[in-house]
């Protein structure tokens, strides 16, 4: 009995693995929960072509892959060779940790002729041989149906709601700055009891606006717009500039995913916001602005891969108006 136990104990060791882009945030995550990040090497031959190498042995252990897979394509491809090496390794229990969902935008045919991207991505990672997805604030949470095996959806309210309730907004409201994200402002505001606003945006092709108009009063109010990502910036831009035109004597945004790309930088720091609060699910480029605020998810993420790894309850880690 005590050599069953002993083998039951090993077969089931935990081990936390990182990609090469996500390193700075496993690394916080790993010491969160008190687990000696994994060794991998990751070597890359002259053409590109990368070949990661999992530097010690995880057979028989529970594994956690953490990757987020933001621009390049190698961050996915990194993530997939990671997966198959864990698989051929004999590791009992693969769970692939994106914090940012990479290609998540592209979730339907829109147009004739297009793919549906993270469609795609959701089977290269099941045939890479993940037997678990954990993932933060997809771009659309019914991309989780696009996997047939467990996702766990994590939701950035869990750091967010506590950073806004200590700003004591005297007069706060929330704003959805599409009609997509209207679910989830309405949600922020159930929680603070509090009324939401839409800023409705009609597009001429990606990244580009061609009007916004708001659905809602936002007369002497302080305003907190709402996302799941922050690309260029110019729709909070846009949409913060709106909403001090209507009246409202303060915005700011809370995006989870900081892509910030092109001139996102420069639009954020000359913006009529007051900061864009963001996660660490994607690294940003620092000493750009004193606007861009990052909250570390490296805890929840931790707490998240302690349930998952006891078996316990996910969505008891979130407000109870996001479950």
């Amino acid at each position: 009995m005590q050599a069953l136990l002993h083998f039951s104990a090993l077969e089931t060791e935990i081990k936390i693995l990182s990609g090469t882009e996500s390193l700075y945030l496993t690394k916080k995550i790993a010491a969160f929960h008190g687990t000696p990040l994994g060794q991998v090497s990751c070597q890359k031959f002259s053409d590109g072509e990368i070949q990661p190498n999992i530097t010690e042995s995880v057979r028989g252990k529970y594994i956690f892959i953490i990757q987020s897979t933001f621009a390049p394509a190698d961050n996915i491809m990194e993530l997939l060779l990671m997966i198959d090496a864990a698989k051929r390794a004999s590791a009992d229990y693969i769970t692939a940790v994106l914090p940012y969902y990479g290609y998540a935008r592209q979730d339907r045919k829109d147009k004739p002729r297009t793919s549906i991207g993270s469609k795609l991505v959701a089977n290269l990672i099941s045939a890479a041989g993940a037997n678990r997805i954990m993932t933060m604030d997809l771009h659309a949470p019914q991309i989780q149906g696009f996997f047939d095996i467990p996702v766990d959806h994590l939701d950035s309210s869990a750091v967010f709601i506590p950073y806004i309730q200590n700003l004591n907004l005297p007069n706060l409201i929330f704003a959805a700055p599409d009609v997509g994200s209207s679910k989830r402002a309405r949600a922020y505001a159930q929680n603070f009891n509090c009324d939401f606003v839409i800023c409705d945006k009609h597009r001429k092709k990606a990244n580009e606006i061609a009007e916004m108009t708001v659905i809602g009063d936002v007369t002497g109010k302080d305003v907190v717009i709402v996302d799941d990502i922050v690309d260029t910036a110019n729709t909070l831009c846009n949409a913060a500039k709106l909403l001090i035109e209507k009246g409202a004597n303060s915005v700011r945004a809370f995006c989870t995913h900081p892509i910030l790309s092109g001139k996102a930088y420069e639009n954020v720091h000359n913006s009529m916001m007051e900061e864009l609060v963001v996660c660490d699910t994607i690294p940003i480029k620092e000493g750009q602005t004193k606007k861009v605020k990052v909250i570390s998810v490296a805890e929840l993420f931790s707490t998240a891969i302690k349930h998952t790894y006891e078996h316990q309850s996910i969505s008891s880690l979130f407000i109870d108006t996001f479950n």
